[in-house]
């Protein structure tokens, strides 16, 4: 049995913390789907979902396991779906487990075939945030470093 693993967010934009995460996580999984979900609690996006289909697809081209897709429905169904019984986050700090460990138990909750698979991200993507990015392009500073693509 193939060990499916949904990557979701709504990666606005993909920084290199998650692309970190996805890199890890081939070492556990046989597939990721990076899945680009619209986050209803985020109604506008600063960088549109096809510019990051894109950029994202490019940056993993070179790994037929990652997969990218967008989805407007619930991940634990979009999951079901597409036999993912794996859900993988990235963890920075408490803050986000907090926030993470809430979105689990619903998801579970949902599916109970769906298991949350938390990486902690490596130290030096800790700081970077897809808000920070966006709040450093608005005002024309170089985010080049902190993304795996260019802009």
């Amino acid at each position: 049995m193939n060990r499916i693993a949904l990557f979701p967010g709504s990666f606005d934009p993909f920084t290199k913390g998650h692309e970190d995460i996805v890199l890890r996580g081939l070492k556990v999984f046989d597939k990721i789907i990076v899945a680009i979900g619209y986050n209803s609690q985020k109604n506008n996006r600063y960088f549109k979902i096809d510019l990051m289909v894109e950029k994202i697809s490019a940056t993993f081209k070179d790994f037929p396991a990652i997969q990218v897709i967008t989805y407007s429905e619930l991940t634990a169904e979009f999951a079901k779906k597409h036999n993912a019984r794996f859900l993988l986050r990235g963890l920075r700090n408490t803050t986000d487990f907090e926030y993470e460990n809430s979105i689990a138990q619903v998801n579970r909750y949902l599916n109970t075939e769906l298991e949350s698979v938390f990486l902690i991200t490596s130290p030096q993507f800790a700081s970077i945030s897809s808000s920070l990015i966006r709040e450093v392009h608005r005002y024309g500073g170089d985010v080049s470093q902190l993304i795996p693509y260019k802009l």
